[in-house]
């Protein structure tokens, strides 16, 4: 079976580049066909390790060339190169004949269920439905939001199947008859867990509005002087460093909090972990939730829209807040990082919980879909 993957771009270090990868390795160490699709590649390499089994394309779109410009802009250049996205992703279909292709809900969402290929269409969401209005932007850019999301709900019925991550978010899209809830597998199946010994809270993501990690530092700003042996790191890169780094200033707390920058080496990095938090305004699934319990590590989480409810049990494996209660984030960070019998208790759960998204369940999942829309032809 052949299977083709669209995506934007393999280079950048996001979950789900990282989950693609993870994939579409597994599925060709079991003899399927994978091939990749990309638009904004630009000549990079994949950020994360592809099996050389796996045929990469790019058809030269270029998306992100508009990024960060005006809606005239977007509105000048968007239809002309979604026709030459359109002619070349069919072009590329006619080649290499898959039996099933996979949007990963990029700029090619609108155009695979138009492709007239023989192959089944499948999408999947890596965001949660209401991810658009999500991004807070306002004027006309938010009537923009408003009206793309309505478009989402017409565009993910053209599909043969919709994946959506959790089905917190399931229930946000209603009774579609297509759709299906396949969780993001962890990425990691550790020989030994963290020890929980260590003074160390970790973060991880791009630092971006989405990720909230301004309110994650007001939160620590609040029990850093009670907790003076204990630090506070960020881990990733983006947009918002300066202004993370002017509100570390700000508050105080540049000895116990610190932007470390990306990190190649994840496992060292929650070996030396003692407690993960997540203080996102939306998700889908959030990988980091996911390898922090595979090494037994608490999480301290914002319920946001979507994923922390059907990973964390609140109380049990970590505690959830609502979304962007700062007081109480603060609260139950500081209590999981002075009660080490707690924290200890919670690490074993986590550790037993992680075993929910082990890779062999999911991926057993996205075969048994793959085989039944194949069928179907």
């Amino acid at each position: 079976m052949k299977i083709l993957y669209c995506i934007a771009g393999t280079c950048n270090s996001g979950g789900m580049e990282r989950v693609l990868a993870n994939k579409a390795n597994y599925l060709v160490s079991r003899g399927y066909v994978v091939v990749i699709a990309t638009t904004d590649q630009r000549g990079r390499a994949p950020f994360f390790v592809l099996d050389e089994r796996i045929r990469c394309y790019d058809l030269g779109i270029n998306y992100d060339e508009n990024n960060g410009k005006s809606l005239f802009n977007k509105l000048l250049h968007y239809p002309f190169k979604q026709h030459r996205h359109k002619r070349r992703l069919n072009a590329l279909l006619a080649e290499e004949r898959p039996d099933v292709v996979v949007s990963m809900f990029c700029n090619e969402a609108s155009i695979v269920p138009a492709l007239q290929d023989g192959s089944r269409k499948v999408l999947e969401i890596h965001f949660s439905k209401f991810k658009r209005v999500q991004y807070a932007r306002r004027g006309l850019w938010r009537l923009v939001d408003l009206w793309r999301s309505r478009m989402d709900e017409r565009l993910v019925r053209r599909y043969d199947r919709f994946v959506v991550l959790t089905e917190e978010d399931r229930g946000y899209w209603g009774a579609l008859p297509n759709i299906e809830v396949i969780p993001n597998a962890r990425t990691f199946n550790p020989a030994t867990k963290a020890d929980l010994r260590s003074k160390r809270v970790v973060a991880v993501g791009r630092y971006t509005h989405q990720k909230g990690f301004e309110c994650l530092l007001e939160a620590w700003a609040r029990i850093a002087n009670q907790s003076p042996d204990w630090q506070l790191d960020l881990v990733g890169e983006g947009e918002d460093r300066a202004m993370l780094q002017a509100s570390i200033d700000r508050l105080g707390i540049g000895d116990s909090a610190r932007l470390t920058g990306t990190q190649s080496d994840m496992d060292a990095l929650y070996r030396s972990a003692s407690v993960v938090a997540l203080s996102s305004r939306y998700e889908g699934l959030p990988m980091i939730l996911l390898e922090a319990q595979a090494y037994g590590l608490p999480i301290v989480s914002f319920a946001c829209k979507c994923g922390p409810r059907d990973i964390v049990t609140d109380g049990v494996d970590g505690f959830l807040v609502e979304e962007g209660d700062i007081e109480a984030l603060a609260s139950r960070l500081g209590r999981v990082m002075q009660d080490e019998e707690l924290r200890l208790r919670m690490g074993e759960a986590a550790a037993l919980a992680s075993m929910r998204f082990d890779e062999e369940r999911i991926m057993d999942r996205w075969i048994n879909l793959f085989t039944e829309l194949t069928a179907q032809r």
